[in-house]
């Protein structure tokens, strides 16, 4: 069985990550769902994954599968507590999306019958384990 070069697992990460950012443009702008508030921090490490990812290809620097670790355990832990809201499993007191602006747990939040924090939970996760791939071999 072939193994899966650092290169190509990059190249797959930054796919995932462009995919992932361009998928919630697509949610926020053209079907105009606005996102809540775990969402926009979502966001935070999502778009910057795209771009450090893309330009670490551009520029074949090996090592930059480093910070899509970095990120996406920062976007997974949050995506991870959006995903426990939206399960029921924390208390609504806790909940950061009560207040103002959109509910982190409305029936909006599914996009093709699946809810949108656990896809963004599989996004960084794919990010995270693509980006750690191609660390493992840039050591060799």
């Amino acid at each position: 069985m072939r193994r899966l070069s650092g290169e190509t697992a990059l190249a797959a990460a930054w796919i995932v990550a462009l995919a992932a950012s361009l998928a919630v443009l697509f949610i926020g702008e053209v079907l105009g769902q606005m996102p809540c508030l775990l969402c926009w921090y979502q966001r935070v490490f999502m778009f910057p994954l795209a771009v450090v990812l893309g330009l670490g290809l551009w520029w074949q620097d090996a090592r930059v599968g480093r910070y899509g670790v970095v990120l996406g355990l920062g976007g997974a832990a949050i995506a991870l507590w959006h995903v426990g809201l939206y399960a029921g499993l924390i208390p609504e007191p806790i909940q950061p999306c009560t207040a103002t602006g959109p509910s982190c747990t409305d029936e909006n939040q599914l996009i093709l019958g699946m809810p949108i924090p656990l896809l963004s939970l599989m996004a960084f996760a794919l990010v995270v384990g693509l980006s750690a791939l191609s660390l493992k071999e840039s050591r060799s």
